[in-house]
């Protein structure tokens, strides 16, 4: 692993551009009026103090101090021209020593489009050959970005590298081209190597919102200190600060845009939920007109069927009073049959009263006569013994 020396400096001392460090020291306090993810003024900074530039290139390519002998802004803005005259660029793109071709770049909102907007300025550095050139003599190029928002929140990291490889066996395709990000919002996840290499103080610096933050980040590191040195006597130049609060300006432009687009997003999605329930809707309410017809159409035939029901009812109606009629001519025949019967059952009544009386009298005279045949089977049975008597007499006296 490398290790990213940084230059050392004294608080009090002049930096390489004549930059006094006691005046941020002593008077520096309170709110940042801007941070450093103001595009204007990380340019501004970056290209105001070159060591610092070079500090921070060597923490982001991961490079020792001494592997950087030169760096050159191809780009460089002029201090107080509007940034609304023209179509202003504020990206830093950097030459360094060995040829290789940096785009840096600071973003604050996240407009949706980041990896193709990145990608297509690394392709535009990438393709710097001059006529007579050969393809070999390509200088590599690197595209930087340092975003205030997550790239990718499904796989979230600190600081990353993308290379053109094959996705099987990860072989890269070439060295030449390669796209770093730097998730700001997401320092808390630095590795061991980043904070090697002080990116995660340099995040710290970018995101910082007050003075004393900046002072504390700044006593742990001489860079840092120069560079919020940097940053504190340019945003004391008017020219500068009214720049700043023009890209500020734009910021919340940007982000009223973001919001109204999200929004209108927010409410084609609606609508487009709205269509897909009317569709399934419209769809319910054939089915329900279709369902309707075919009632309908039961509805007829039953109708229908009702109609002869009701033919056939009445014929039945008219049936049943003929029948009532009868049955009350009948009922009128029962009676009279009821009132005969009446009569025969009490002329029975009396029959078997005396019916009854004389079984009883029989039953008497029965039991008279059965008394009589015993008294006279008595006698009988007397007048045989008697008989025998007188017949056995007889016998013995003709002897």
């Amino acid at each position: 692993m490398k290790e990213n020396k940084q230059i050392g400096t004294n608080p009090t001392s002049a930096s390489a551009d004549g930059i006094s460090y006691g005046d941020f020291l002593i008077h520096a306090a309170g709110k940042v009026s801007y941070r450093l993810t103001n595009d204007y003024l990380f340019h501004a900074v970056l290209q105001k103090n070159n060591r610092v530039l070079r500090a921070l290139l060597c923490s982001l390519l991961r490079l020792k101090q001494e592997d950087i002998l030169s760096v050159l802004i191809t780009n460089p803005i002029e201090f107080g021209e509007s940034v609304e005259s023209k179509n202003f660029l504020l990206d830093i793109r950097i030459l360094m020593n060995d040829n290789t071709l940096v785009n840096l770049e600071m973003q604050v909102a996240n407009e949706g489009n980041w990896p193709e907007r990145s990608l297509s300025y690394l392709c535009r550095s990438f393709d710097n050959l001059n006529a007579g050139m050969h393809y070999a003599e390509l200088k590599p190029a690197i595209h930087i970005s340092i975003l205030d928002f997550i790239l990718f929140p499904d796989m979230p990291e600190f600081y990353s590298s993308y290379f053109l490889m094959n996705k099987e066996n990860h072989t890269v395709y070439s060295d030449k081209l390669c796209l770093s990000v730097l998730n700001l919002p997401q320092i808390h996840l630095a590795t061991e190597i980043d904070k090697a290499y002080h990116l995660d103080y340099w995040a710290a610096l970018f995101r910082a919102t007050t003075w004393e933050e900046i002072k504390m980040i700044a006593s742990e590191n001489d860079m840092i200190q120069e560079a919020a040195e940097t940053m504190y006597r340019l945003s004391q130049n008017e020219k500068v600060r009214l720049q700043c609060e023009a890209r500020e300006r734009y910021y919340r432009d940007q982000k009223t845009r973001q919001y109204q687009m999200e929004k209108m997003k927010e409410i084609e999605k609606k609508m487009g939920s709205m269509e897909m329930e009317l569709e399934a809707a419209e769809g319910k309410l054939e089915a329900a007109e279709e369902k309707l017809e075919a009632a309908e159409e039961k509805l007829e035939a039953t109708e229908g069927k009702l109609e002869a029901t009701e033919g056939k009812l009445e014929a039945t109606e008219g049936k049943l009073e003929e029948t009532e009629g009868k049955l009350e001519a009948t009922e009128g025949k029962l009676e009279v049959a009821e009132g005969k019967l009446e009569a025969a059952e009490e002329k029975l009544e009396a029959a078997e009263e005396k019916l009854e009386t004389a079984v009883m009298n029989l039953q008497q005279q029965e039991g008279t006569i059965r008394e009589k045949d015993i008294q006279l089977a008595k006698k009988q049975a007397e007048i045989d013994r008697l008989r025998a008597e007188l017949e056995r007499q007889e016998a013995a006296g003709r002897r």
